[in-house]
């Protein structure tokens, strides 16, 4: 366990691309292999979009990682945040409750709070207008929800106190389970089901991208389901009855283009109040 902390306190930034671009190759052809929908799309043209999002959710995150590490490092200094409040424990055990404690303030609490306050709720509608989720849809976020979901991150790293090696250890992860989780990729539904009552698994995750209330104000999770579970918000459906989008929003056209993406937070509509029975 030290000599993961040891590598990852001093992660190169060429590893962390490896690990986005390595993980994004190996999700897309495992997509051509054992697909979940046979989309009727032009691959590289649906990916386009998403992929120019991706590139400014990097610059982002890059332009900002200097917060991360002065959070990280007044934490560690002060001694301050849960992990550091709580008895000694084995190494193991305080570098695992750090990345799911800093999952549930990066990632749960960002997505929840995303969909329960308006303006927020629109920038995010970015990423559910994806009308064919794959694996390149796991990054399509707005640079406006790139600075919030940042700013979720390292409020999780103040009042949890993580250190820097954590910190790059979640962060990681979370990469490689939103690349997993959007993937369109079929997995056996035991196996499936099974993982999901621990981490968030393929089928879990795109419930939340189903078109239609209440199913896209659930699973909220990104790498562990506990949150989801515990706080009421999960929720399941067969995975052959899933449609991508959002009801109010179904030009396909203009959900695939980068302009009308990046104007997509300021447009004036409601969030649909029926829900996927009724129609």
């Amino acid at each position: 366990m030290e000599s993961i902390i040891a590598y990852f306190e001093t992660i190169p930034s060429s590893h962390r691309s490896l690990i986005l671009v390595g993980g994004l190759t190996f999700f897309w052809l495992l997509e051509g292999g054992i697909p979940l929908f046979k989309f009727k799309y032009k691959k590289w043209r649906h990916a386009l979009p998403n992929l120019f999002f991706t590139l400014t959710t990097i610059i982002i995150n890059f332009a900002l990682a200097f917060l991360l590490l002065w959070m990280s490092d007044w934490v560690t200094a002060n001694n301050f945040g849960i992990i550091n409040w709580l008895p000694q424990m084995p190494l193991w055990l305080y570098a695992l409750l750090g990345v799911v404690l800093l999952d549930f303030f990066g990632a749960y609490l960002a997505h929840y709070v995303e969909h329960r306050i308006k303006p927020l709720w629109m920038v995010h509608l970015v990423h559910h207008t994806d009308h064919s989720v794959d694996t390149t849809t796991g990054n399509r976020h707005h640079p406006i929800e790139s600075v919030i979901r940042f700013s979720f991150t390292l409020l999780g790293i103040f009042i949890v106190g993580t250190p820097i090696a954590l910190v790059m250890i979640y962060q990681a992860l979370s990469l490689i389970f939103t690349q997993l989780t959007h993937a369109n990729i079929k997995m056996p539904k035991g196996l499936d089901k099974a993982l999901s009552y621990v981490i968030v698994s393929p089928d879990m995750h795109k419930i939340h991208h189903h078109y239609r209330l209440p199913y896209t104000d659930s699973n909220f999770g990104n790498i562990f389901s506990i949150w989801d579970r515990m706080l009421g918000t999960y929720m399941y459906m067969d995975r052959e009855k899933l449609i991508y989008g959002v009801d109010v929003f179904p030009d396909e056209v203009k959900n695939g283009n980068i302009k009308e993406l990046l104007k997509q937070p300021f447009q004036n509509y409601e969030k649909s109040t029926l829900s996927a029975d009724e129609n």
